[in-house]
């Protein structure tokens, strides 16, 4: 097995055909079903399955696809530092992160990355909370933004952030949101008197923000047909404690474990859910019907932790991820696009 037969690979899998594969290539069909069949060979596993529409890889090819990736990706590298000299922290770290919490972390803390040190490659990993532990117990991620897991063994966790849970959905019939609890003080910021004008420009500003939404009790938020993933999911672990908690029963319409299809449904005006602060960005477009109200009597928090292996210690790439991941937070944080708490 040589770069050469990885490379092929990687193109037979992403042209999704062996001949458009062997164009893009400039190499003769038959001589790219040979390196195929001769790395198939190598491995003693099929890492393709061959249909009249086209090639698609095996569960073992698509475990190639992603280690050859990487592995030519390090190859590069290599020649990288081979031909001038190192300037800065230089190397590859692969983080593990909750897909939920991706779309709002990972693009500010790639380019951040891509300024600060470009010689330093990230991949990522973004999953379900489960399988993001997974990821690091099976030592596939350096780094590991955890769910609710404070201690986990084997690895070494620290405190992250914590995040409050808000309830959205549909609601065309306004229903749900006669029980909103309106913002604090947003009705007499409008009718503060001129001395206290100062003031009540700065009420008004949070109450225009994020942080200061209306809230809805649990017990009124249980009692609409729900969304939710089944009890393996910390989500729906939180939510089940709290209606033990108040002593209140779930009224579940759809239970699915796929998060694409709950998001599906709850976007369709299939049902409410629960979600954490960082996913309020990837909700459906705004409009008159849509809902968010965070979630108090009790309140529902999620909380993440940053883990790395408890036997490896922590090189200078790795730190270098770790400081600008935790900066970005921050950051994130204290401008308001996502409501938690370091």
């Amino acid at each position: 097995m040589d770069l050469r037969s990885l490379r092929y690979f990687i193109a037979v899998v992403e042209a999704g055909s062996l001949s458009r594969a062997a164009g893009s290539l400039y190499i003769a069909q038959p001589a790219l079903t040979a390196q195929i069949k001769k790395l198939e060979s190598e491995l003693g596993a099929q890492l393709l399955e061959r249909s009249h529409a086209g090639v698609t890889p095996t569960q073992a090819g698509v475990q190639l696809y992603q280690d050859a990736r990487r592995l030519l990706s390090d190859a590069s590298a290599m020649r990288e530092r081979i031909q001038r000299l190192p300037q800065g922290p230089e190397g590859s770290v692969t983080i593990a992160v909750p897909f939920l919490l991706s779309s709002l972390l990972m693009g500010p803390l790639l380019a951040h990355l891509k300024d600060t040190h470009p010689r330093i490659r990230v991949f990522v990993l973004d999953d379900l909370s489960l399988m993001v532990r997974k990821a690091m117990l099976d030592r596939r991620a350096d780094i590991g933004v955890l769910v609710d897991a404070a201690q986990v063994e084997g690895l070494h966790c620290r405190p992250l952030v914590r995040e409050a849970m808000y309830f959205c959905g549909h609601d065309p019939g306004g229903t749900v949101r006669a029980l909103l609890r309106p913002v604090p003080d947003a009705a007499a910021t409008a009718k503060a008197p001129a001395a206290r004008r100062a003031g009540a420009r700065a009420t008004a500003a949070r109450a225009a923000s994020p942080t200061m939404r209306p809230t809805i009790d649990f017990a009124d938020a249980a009692a609409q047909p729900l969304v939710l993933q089944s009890r393996r999911y910390t989500i729906r672990q939180r939510v089940e404690e709290a209606a033990a908690a108040r002593g209140v029963a779930l009224n579940i319409a759809h239970e699915h474990d796929s998060a694409r299809v709950i998001r599906s449904l709850y976007a369709c005006g299939g049902g409410f859910t629960f979600t954490p602060a960082c996913a309020l960005g990837d909700a459906p477009a705004s409009g008159t019907d849509w809902m968010v109200a965070r979630v108090v009597n009790p309140e529902i928090t999620r909380s993440y932790t940053l883990a790395t292996a408890a036997d490896r210690e922590v090189d200078g790439v790795m730190q270098v991820v770790m400081d600008a991941l935790e900066a970005v937070v921050q950051k994130l944080v204290a401008s308001g696009r996502w409501e938690a708490a370091a």
